[in-house]
């Protein structure tokens, strides 16, 4: 067997460990040590590589935004600015029709911009908003599918864990594509809130309006939720007004969602502990799955798989664009076997080089922002897709007496009004890039 041809081999290998449960950074970890050992004939080149890998990998500056984002997202959640969010998207749009659905889906993109995580969105906004989106007359696979579509937001709008991975793996600006991730983060708020419009129409018995509240009672929940303006506000705004560094930025942001939770009474030593703990977990699943993938990566790498690529491709005589929408399909299929973190180390170092050696009429460093963009997107479409999507099955942990037969159904609302934005995004690649 060639070199390129056990490449070509350990890509189905390895998702034939996915789908037996193996953690999917282990996975990475085995096949691709066990391919640079058939290259390379022995134990000894491998070994070599785990020690200079793990080095390379931890020692990125710019990982250390990863924990702090987390961390963010996790006090943010024990200051009570979850149950605020939607209580004022509640205020403002619940008397429509669908309204509370539409609420959730605003608290999800407001707490996105303080959480860069999908799964902690949906877990986070779930146990607020699902029983109230049962109470306003929703079936529970439609409130399951509509909390689960706006999780995803909590990795579409800055700050976000999987730009940053996406940044560290293709040496781009973290702050270029925080900016780039704003406009597109929120046109999936907008789509999302079209779906429940569109939902609720075709379906009159759902999502029935409930009372209007007075004008003062609205300004007054708008205003309880200024610890989370604020605290975006500081991040971001920081960020881009060059007072801190994205990694420094992720600090401050950790610090601040820690003050206004000690002021706001949320925080004991049991909650700060759970937390902390928490993120170390979650952070620590992600370096490993980092560290797998460098390895898998040095394997392909050396097997000569992303060149071969590349070269089928010119050979093939298709345009830049069929090959784009050949790589977004290509991630939606991953997307119903994969999480998107693993779809993003697992298939930017081969994918990346290939779309920069396109030409689609930009300069070269919007090619890298817009794409990252789009990769963004079309991964995070996986989180809601059948049959894994793993913000379904979070959201279906909060109720198990709701069929998830019903929450596949109802999510296809959803994914269509996915579909309806990355060909937007794709079509009019200024709509991504005109901030910058």
């Amino acid at each position: 067997m060639s070199d390129l041809t056990l490449g070509f081999v350990s890509f189905p290998l390895l998702l034939v460990l996915i789908f037996l449960r193996a953690p999917i950074g282990l996975a990475m970890l085995a096949v691709g040590a066990g391919g640079l050992m058939v290259l390379t004939g022995g134990p000894a080149t491998v070994l070599a590589m785990l020690k200079s890998q793990s080095f390379s990998t931890f020692a990125s500056y710019n990982l250390a935004a990863i924990p702090m984002f987390l961390l963010m997202g996790n006090l943010a959640a024990l200051g009570g600015m979850s149950a605020a969010l939607f209580a004022a998207a509640r205020a403002v749009i619940g008397h429509r029709r669908g309204g509370m659905a539409m609420a959730a889906i605003g608290a999800c993109a407001g707490f996105g911009a303080i959480c860069g995580s999908s799964l902690a969105t949906a877990a986070t906004m779930g146990q607020v908003a699902l029983p109230e989106l049962r109470r306003a007359g929703h079936s529970g696979g439609f409130a399951a599918a509509t909390l689960a579509a706006g999780g995803t937001l909590g990795v579409l709008i800055p700050p976000s864990v999987v730009l940053v991975v996406y940044a560290i793996l293709t040496q781009q600006n973290i702050a270029q594509l925080f900016l780039a991730a704003m406009v597109p983060g929120l046109l999936a708020a907008l789509f999302y809130a079209g779906a429940v419009a569109l939902y609720v129409r075709a379906h009159p018995d759902e999502g029935q309006p409930t009372p209007a509240l007075p004008w003062r009672a609205r300004l007054l929940a708008l205003v309880r939720i200024w610890p989370v303006a604020g605290l975006f506000a500081l991040v971001v705004g920081g960020i881009y007004g060059g007072w801190f560094t994205p990694v420094e930025g992720a600090a401050v942001g950790a610090a601040g969602a820690f003050v206004i939770a000690l002021a706001g009474g949320g925080i004991t030593l049991a909650r700060l502990g759970a937390a902390l703990l928490e993120t170390a977990r979650t952070s620590a699943m992600i370096f490993f799955i980092l560290l797998g993938a460098a390895l898998y990566n040095s394997f392909l790498a050396r097997a000569q798989v992303p060149q071969e690529l590349s070269s089928l491709v010119a050979a093939s005589g298709l345009g830049p664009w069929a090959v784009l929408g050949l790589i977004l399909l290509l991630y939606l299929v991953l997307g119903c076997l994969m999480d998107s973190l693993s779809m993003i180390l697992l298939t930017i170092p081969i994918f990346f080089p290939l779309v920069m050696g396109l030409d689609f009429g930009l300069a070269p460093d919007h090619v890298a922002i817009w794409f990252g963009i789009l990769v963004l997107i079309v991964v995070e479409v996986g989180l809601i897709t059948p049959p894994v999507g793993m913000n379904l099955f979070v959201i279906q942990a909060l109720d198990r007496t709701v069929p998830i037969s019903a929450t596949y159904g109802a999510v296809l609302w959803f994914v269509a009004a996915d579909m309806a934005r990355v060909a937007l995004l794709v079509a009019v690649p200024a709509v991504t890039l005109f901030l910058l």
